[in-house]
């Protein structure tokens, strides 16, 4: 049964929406926008206590609204009980202004623009003052995301309680005591999903190498890393334990890791790339 269609009474979701900052105000509905609008309605969200503005709505978001009677750019503007930034972070300048007039003293300002620091988003948006920046990832478009978040000082109880019921739509949320922290968080799991398709990839290409027709090779690479993903997300036991609860002792398995884990092989790869996404990310700040 799909989150859109289960009950009342089956949803988590709709606890969630009764703790969700309203009105709500989302600015830029984009892949990741849209994909957190998507998931806070099928949530229960009110969509009447919705604004989106977004300048150049895709066809698909401009129907949603149209449908379910949000409001797509209105003229007028007052403060919002939350506002989530999800415009691209290089207008952010050219947008404050317009932004500014949602924002009040109580507004809960969200921030999901890649590289904006909370000294950015204070300096461009000085009358905000509970600020959350966020670094989710791609499968959050579908539930099953990774989030971490960062407030700034003014965020009590309340603003967190709001946050967090407006990520948790989108899977898990992990709050972080150092803004610090976020390059890492970006490199980990910002970045993550796409070494996950590398590795499906990889697996695929070596399976045709290995005599596999493509086709067979790509859906068995597939299955195989959204299956192990599902059982590592079912079961409670650790990545290292799984993964030696696979491998018999001198068997197919362990000749293969034997290759994966020698002293250049994955685990410093791994090292080494998070490493280059968590320089990356510092340099993109600002």
């Amino acid at each position: 049964m799909t989150r859109d269609h289960a009950p009342v009474s089956e949803s988590p979701g709709r606890d969630r929406a009764a703790s969700f900052p309203t009105p709500l105000v989302l600015a830029g509905a984009g892949k990741m926008g849209s994909a957190l609008l998507r998931g806070w309605l099928a949530d229960g969200l009110d969509p009447g206590a919705v604004t989106v503005i977004d300048p150049q709505p895709s066809p698909e978001v401009a129907a949603l609204c149209a449908e379910r009677g949000l409001r797509l750019n209105p003229t007028d503007a007052e403060p919002a009980g939350a506002l989530v930034l999800g415009i691209k972070p290089q207008i952010l300048d050219a947008a404050a202004a317009a932004l500014a007039a949602w924002i009040g003293p109580d507004t809960l300002v969200l921030s999901i623009l890649a590289g904006k620091t909370l000294a950015d988003l204070k300096r461009r948006l000085p009358g905000a003052r509970a600020l959350v920046r966020v670094m989710p990832n791609l499968p959050a478009s579908i539930g099953r995301g990774a989030t971490g978040a960062v407030g700034s000082s003014e965020v009590g109880p309340d603003a967190r309680a709001g946050a967090e019921a407006l990520l948790a739509s989108s899977g898990l949320v992990a709050w972080l005591d150092d803004e610090g922290l976020i390059d890492a968080v970006t490199a980990v799991s910002g970045s993550g999903p796409a070494y996950v398709f590398l590795l499906a990839e990889a697996l695929a290409e070596a399976g045709v190498a290995a005599g596999l027709p493509p086709d067979l090779a790509a859906q068995l690479a597939r299955a195989t890393v959204a299956g192990a993903g599902a059982l590592l997300d079912a079961d409670p036991r650790e990545a290292g334990q799984l993964r030696r609860d696979v491998t018999s002792p001198g068997g197919t398995t362990a000749a293969a890791l034997a290759v994966l884990m020698r002293e250049e092989g994955l685990p410093a790869l791994m090292t080494e790339a998070v490493a280059a996404a968590r320089r990356r990310a510092g340099e993109l700040s600002g």
